[in-house]
């Protein structure tokens, strides 16, 4: 789902979470592969915009994962869609967010610790998700 911001200042925030948030999914999800049988490869894509897809599998199963999706789900309270990428393509579809306060210390400046246990839950409940 595209994400729309309730208040303009979440866009700031976003801006400064997404990079980080991505680089600690991509490494999340790499530990959690180490210990899985799952083996998973990533591909770009360009549509419905720009990011990367995590392709899991094992045996004759296969899983696609949006990472935007799962970053998503890091920076904000408010969003909690399947990250599999499935046929009915939920990018067209919207929904309003928040940015997750917590993830931000009292300067204003990015809480690293934070975001890396948040992360961390989120790729882990995912990978106990799998079927």
């Amino acid at each position: 789902m595209k994400p729309l911001f309730k208040h303009p200042q979440d866009w700031e925030q976003a801006e400064l979470l997404m990079q980080p948030a991505l680089i600690r999914v991509v490494d999340n999800l790499g530990k959690q592969l180490e210990s899985s049988e799952w083996q998973g490869t990533y591909q770009e894509v360009s549509s419905p915009y720009p990011g990367h897809q995590l392709c899991l599998s094992r045996h004759e199963q296969i899983l696609t994962l949006d990472l935007w999706d799962l970053c998503f789900q890091v920076c904000f309270l408010d969003y909690h869609p399947q990250p599999w990428v499935s046929e009915n393509n939920d990018h067209q579809r919207e929904c309003t967010v928040t940015i997750d306060s917590s993830l931000f210390n009292q300067e204003g400046e990015v809480d690293w610790n934070q975001l890396d246990h948040k992360t961390q839950a989120i790729v882990q409940k995912l990978f106990a998700s799998l079927p």
